[in-house]
Formats: structure tokens, C-alpha cells, sequence
């Protein structure tokens, strides 16, 4: 018998439940992947926009953390949104912490939430410089869209593939194992992502889905990466399954009736 995959979500909430915590959990289910998860901020958002984020004292964090870690056993984890430099600085220390204890997750996916679909900010600007020194030199892929690649590097957002790799490159550059480059917003009338290490570069693309229900689509592309990897051999193996779980997902996300706005994908689209 294939042994179960544990995975970890550490992310805030999303009451509509198309992003976030609540998406994540959605899409390991999907993926026969059972979820737990740590709670880093209380967001009250819907389809339209985030109306509130409660911030969640650091310590609790660590305590969830302290919960999860000290007890079961966590074969892969998806870090969402962080809220802030304290928060930050919480995930990176249990991190360390226990990797000296053997405890900590093999595959970790950093998926570097800084602003909602609506344009709402979900990372205050100072705890970029935080996840620059202590997350990504931690974990083993980050996977940032254009504006968010931007941010961690302090430059102009890439307006071509080129330009996007050269990026990609800067970034491994800073300590991560692994970058995937998201290029949805590029023009192109397909979307294409570079997977790249030290090793190696791999494009994937994909064609442009025509719906306006992508809310939730960078939580769930890196909760699959997170919830697969186990399963794989390597990155690229995991990144060309995720991707076709959620390109599956935006295509069936018009059958879904959820919100006024951008709604969620159809993270169960194999089953109903």
C-alpha cells in the first residue's frame, strides 16, 4: 500500500472559501493528500475584495506550528500568506527548528502571497525584506507571479518571457532550491511558466482559459505542487501534474455559482 501524504497549509482564511487555507485544504483532498493546517491571519474576503485582515498574534502561530509538528508527521508543506515581518519570522524559526529535529517537512512550497486578486495587499512592504533573508534560503520552491518577482528583487515587473527568466535567475540567486516563474500576466495568448534550479530550466505552458473565476489560482497551483510532490521523482514531474489539475479546474470553474465577482476554481471538478 502507497503510504499517505501529509501535507501542512500555513496561510490566512478566506470565508468564501476560494482562496487561502480554505482552497488549500480543497485541493489536497482533491489530490488524496490528507490537510492540516496553521492559521496566519483572519481575512474577511469575498469574490469582490478583502474587507478586514485580523492579525494573528506570532506566538499563537508558532503554537499551531508546535501542534501540528511536534506530532504528525508532515511530508510536504504550502506557505501562503504570511501578513506580516513577525509572522514571518515565526515560520522561519519553527522551520530550522525542527529540521534539527528531523521533524520538519521534506518539500516546502512558498507561494509569496503579497496582494489579493482584487489588488488588496496581503504582506506589509517590510516583511519583504523578511522573506528575502529568512524563507527563501528555507524552502524548496517559491513560486511568484510577475509583480510579486518584482517586489522581491526590487526592479521593474518582467514585460516578456526574457526578461522573466532573467528574474527567475536573480532569484535563485538569493538562496532558493527551486523558482517557478508564473506568467499569467504576460499578454500572450498562452501563459507560460519557467521552472528553473541550478540544474536546469524547464518552460510549461498552458492555454489561456476563458473565465473571469481564477480567484484562489496561485493558492491552489502551489497547494497541488505541495500536495504531488511527495509522489514524484523530481519538480518537473510535480509542476506538469499541477498544472493540469488546475488548468482542469478553471475550465470547469463556470459551472460553479459562487459570488458577484471573481469566483473560485472547481477544485472538485473530477467528482462533481
Amino acid at each position: 500500500m502507497t503510504r499517505r501524504i501529509n501535507a501542512l497549509t500555513i496561510a490566512g482564511t478566506d470565508p468564501s472559501g476560494g482562496a487561502g487555507i480554505q482552497a488549500d485544504l480543497k485541493t489536497f483532498s482533491a489530490l488524496e493528500a490528507y490537510g492540516t493546517s496553521v492559521i496566519t491571519a483572519l481575512v474577511a474576503q469575498n469574490t469582490r475584495g478583502v474587507q478586514s485582515v485580523y492579525h494573528i498574534d506570532p506566538l499563537f502561530v508558532g503554537a499551531q506550528l508546535d501542534s501540528v509538528l511536534s506530532d504528525v508527521r508532515i511530508d510536504s508543506a504550502k506557505i501562503g500568506m504570511l501578513a506580516n515581518t513577525q509572522v514571518v519570522e515565526v515560520v522561519a524559526e519553527r522551520l530550522r527548528y525542527y529540521r534539527k529535529l528531523e521533524k520538519a517537512p521534506a518539500y516546502v512550497v512558498l507561494d509569496t502571497v503579497m496582494l489579493a486578486k482584487s489588488g488588496d495587499p496581503l504582506l506589509t512592504p517590510d516583511a519583504v525584506e523578511a522573506l528575502r533573508k529568512w524563507l527563501l534560503p528555507q524552502v524548496s520552491l517559491i513560486t511568484p507571479n510577475l509583480p510579486e518577482a518584482a517586489a522581491l528583487l526590487d526592479c521593474a515587473v518582467a514585460t516578456d518571457e526574457r526578461e522573466m527568466c532573467r528574474q527567475g535567475e536573480a532569484l535563485l540567486e538569493m538562496g532558493c532550491e527551486a523558482v517557478l516563474m508564473k506568467g499569467g500576466h504576460l499578454s500572450d495568448s498562452e501563459s507560460p511558466d519557467w521552472l528553473m534550479t541550478a540544474h536546469y530550466r524547464e518552460r510549461f505552458t498552458a492555454p489561456r482559459i476563458a473565465t473571469r473565476n481564477t480567484h484562489g489560482t496561485g493558492c491552489t497551483l502551489s497547494a497541488a505542487l505541495a500536495a504531488i510532490r511527495p509522489r514524484k521523482a523530481n519538480w518537473i514531474d510535480t509542476v506538469s501534474a499541477a498544472k493540469d489539475y488546475l488548468q482542469q479546474a478553471l475550465q470547469q470553474a463556470d459551472s460553479l455559482e459562487v459570488g458577484e465577482g471573481i469566483g473560485p476554481v472547481h477544485h472538485f471538478h473530477r467528482w462533481w
